[in-house]
């Protein structure tokens, strides 16, 4: 969809001359301060060839904070991820060193599971 058009949620016409569409505002999130975070480490294996990811769930914020932690992350342990569905998988077992940089970064809340 182009950036210049309006979505109108699949109206085509209206026959009242008054007629202004209604648009559904995005809900604004703002990032939690690193202490307020309460972030869960966790290692998976399903669906990914048997090959080992940490997984870093619950982080509160945009996503353009949530891709720049997941780029500091994978920067700081050396290794490939990504950021999908609200996640940051970082590739490999990394657990013990994602839990050192958290703690030396100000966010308190982390479980390691």
């Amino acid at each position: 969809m182009s950036k210049n058009k309006i979505p109108l949620s699949g109206i085509v016409y209206s026959t009242d001359p008054a007629y202004k569409p209604e648009f559904e505002e995005a809900e604004q999130l703002t990032t939690l301060e690193p202490s307020k975070q309460k972030l869960r480490l966790r290692l998976d294996t399903k669906h990914r060839g048997g090959k080992a990811v940490t997984l870093v769930e619950g982080f509160v914020g945009t996503t353009a904070d949530q891709e720049a932690l997941g780029k500091k992350l994978k920067a700081y342990c050396g290794t490939g991820g990504s950021v999908k569905d609200g996640e940051i998988l970082v590739q490999g077992d990394n657990r013990d060193k994602l839990l050192q940089w958290f703690l030396k970064n100000g966010f308190t809340n982390v479980k390691k599971s």
